[in-house]
């Protein structure tokens, strides 16, 4: 099949109003990180290296910024690499100080976050540190991000330990601000575990999408089969087709619903429905398309259908 056959641009969003279908919330979990400031040292921020630019919460920065920050892009085995200088020089424009791209599952860059943290916290002194050395950060972001897997990375890092924090692949996993946790003995560090905060103003409809792709925002609130056709779209577009070889295709498609009929066949999803016919109502056997958008979707999520930088 010939690429441009498969291409859709731009996506049709149907008119939708960013405001009703993204929208954001942000007022109880920002005041309890505003309650906790005078004791945090540093701002790490974690986002998702897919979406570097799209969806990180600009009142970050408007009510915590007072603080030193570090900005994490964390999942950098799902994202295109080659595409790190760019997004760098775009972050710098934005005035990020400093970005470390991580990977908290394999623990890759995962020993650059605390020299980071000191170079920041010993650049901004803070008043009677000779009385209290111990360095207190508060980690930040949007909804499942990896914060918490970062989290217990840098444990089992720096103190050999297991897990402080609950990990999850849907987002919403961490609800309040916790209580201290440590994550290293020599220098003596605590930080802060918080709830994912989504933009109150969530730019546009494309951004919004682009967070429910990476799973920021809870699936049904979106709809799995408008994420996985906007994902069809993406992929085809960026262009990226390792959905081909995984689910074995005969080539590239534009039609959604052809690619998880699919999808489907090939994975045994199906479904019973009664079909009226004249003779009366009868059970007819039919692909599982829910199913299917299901498992594309998180497919894409885990890396199998291959690296894509959404911004």
């Amino acid at each position: 099949m010939r690429l441009y056959s498969v291409l859709r641009f731009p996506y049709d969003f149907g008119g939708r109003d960013v405001a009703h279908w993204f929208p954001g919330h942000m007022a109880k979990g920002l005041k309890q990180m505003r309650a906790k400031l005078t004791k945090v040292d540093c701002i790490v921020e974690v986002h998702d290296a897919r979406i570097p630019l799209s969806g990180r919460n600009p009142f970050f920065k408007e009510y915590l910024g007072i603080k030193p920050h570090l900005l994490i892009l964390n999942k950098l085995d799902l994202c295109d690499l080659s595409q790190q200088n760019r997004i760098i020089k775009q972050l710098q424009k934005q005035e990020v100080g400093k970005a470390i791209y991580t990977n908290s599952i394999q623990e890759e860059n995962i020993k650059e976050i605390v020299p980071a943290i000191l170079e920041r916290v010993n650049s901004n002194p803070r008043f009677h540190r000779a009385e209290n050395t111990e360095i207190c950060i508060m980690v930040t972001g949007i909804p499942n991000v990896g914060k918490s897997s970062l989290i217990n990375s840098l444990r089992r890092m720096h103190l050999k330990k297991g897990k402080a924090s609950r990990v999850g692949g849907e987002p919403g996993i961490t609800r309040s601000v916790l209580h201290k946790i440590q994550i290293s003995e020599n220098p003596l560090i605590y930080l802060l575990d918080t709830p994912g905060v989504l933009s109150p103003r969530i730019e546009n409809v494309e951004t919004g999408m682009k967070l429910a792709l990476c799973g920021t925002i809870l699936d049904h609130l979106v709809g799995e089969d408008i994420i996985a056709d906007y994902l069809l779209y993406t992929l085809n577009n960026y262009p990226q087709h390792r959905y081909v070889q995984h689910y074995e295709l005969d080539g590239p498609c534009s039609d959604t619903e052809k690619l998880l009929k699919k999808i489907a066949e090939k994975l045994g999803k199906t479904q019973k429905v009664k079909a009226i016919t004249g003779t009366g109502d009868v059970n007819i056997t039919i692909p599982n398309y829910s199913a299917a958008a299901y498992d594309f979707i998180r497919a894409f999520r885990k890396g199998d259908l291959g690296r894509v930088t959404l911004d």
